[in-house]
């Protein structure tokens, strides 16, 4: 499949060497090694689909445009929609013209995340009683005064990821979620906000006020525990299995490492290529993390 990659940020350019080849052509209107400032410059026979790494703002109409030309559409997350009747004009579109879009959610992939959703599926620690889910780096600083200050913040940039994977590991998706604590303390946006689940059993929490990069995942159920730390973007990651011993007592523990390359990016996009051509989208989950961030900001 060919690309054009709109947009050069960070998150631009680590796409663009995962393309390789695969990127015949950039659109960034700031940028000036890009090959074209507008994607209406670009003909599009060049290619075959579409990459949205540009700002939240944007995204809805290049979009609706790339639609329209009968592209497919990977965009990075999240794409947040004002209201249903928006995403469903979106679906429409790519239902008519034979196309699909999907938004990027690159931790699904990590590999110890899949070993959490394996052991999950196989109900290692039987009914989940209650969790927690944190990520944190210490970012504050690089969001002032930037297109990244404008809108929701750390919710729309790490909150997303967490809600993400609340309802790709857990099932939660159409979950509510209340805001617990919502902070701006160095940005004109959120920096700092904890999210909770409507019954309490499931606690989200993001800031860009951690000075050292951090994300676990901890979940408690009826027959242990499991406890996933890191990243490895940042470097080796860990999940331990803790296997209740009845009726109290020290548990087993069995431990999992992952460590070298993240290649998160590149099955993100191997995934993407292998939906269905015609018709899918990301409606639903995107639907429910633009509803959910909605709420958490006006209850």
């Amino acid at each position: 499949m060919k690309y054009l990659l709109v947009g050069l940020g960070n998150i631009g350019q680590k796409r663009r060497v995962v393309l390789g080849e695969c990127c015949v052509a950039t659109v960034d209107p700031f940028i000036p090694t890009a090959d074209y400032s507008t994607p209406e410059g670009c003909p599009s026979d060049l290619y075959d689909a579409a990459i949205l790494a540009v700002p939240s703002q944007l995204k809805l109409e290049l979009l609706e445009y790339f639609l329209r030309q009968g592209k497919h559409v990977l965009v990075e997350k999240p794409l947040l929609f004002p209201d249903w009747k928006s995403a469903e004009q979106l679906e429409r579109i790519a239902r008519e013209r034979g196309v699909i879009w999907y938004t990027s959610y690159n931790h699904r992939f990590e590999p110890l995340i899949l070993a959490l959703k394996q052991r999950l599926e196989a109900q290692s620690i039987g009914r989940i009683y209650h969790g927690r889910l944190f990520y944190g780096n210490g970012t504050v600083r690089n969001v002032v005064g930037t297109w990244r200050e404008q809108g929701l913040g750390v919710l729309e940039d790490l909150g997303s990821h967490l809600l993400d994977l609340a309802g790709y590991l857990l099932g939660c998706r159409g979950t509510e979620f209340v805001a617990w604590d919502l902070q701006r303390y160095e940005s004109a946006s959120f920096d700092h906000a904890i999210l909770a689940s409507a019954d309490r059993c499931l606690v989200l929490e993001m800031t860009f006020l951690s000075w050292k990069n951090t994300f676990t995942i901890e979940l408690f159920g009826e027959r242990g525990s499991l406890h996933l730390h890191g990243l490895l973007k940042w470097g080796p990651s860990e999940l331990i299995l803790r296997e209740r011993v009845f009726p109290s007592g020290v548990p087993r523990e069995a431990r999992e490492m992952a460590e070298g390359l993240d290649m998160t990016w590149q099955q993100d996009l191997e995934h993407f290529e292998s939906l269905p051509a015609i018709g899918c989208t990301s409606i639903e989950n995107d639907w429910w993390i633009s509803r959910t961030l909605q709420t958490v900001v006006t209850s």
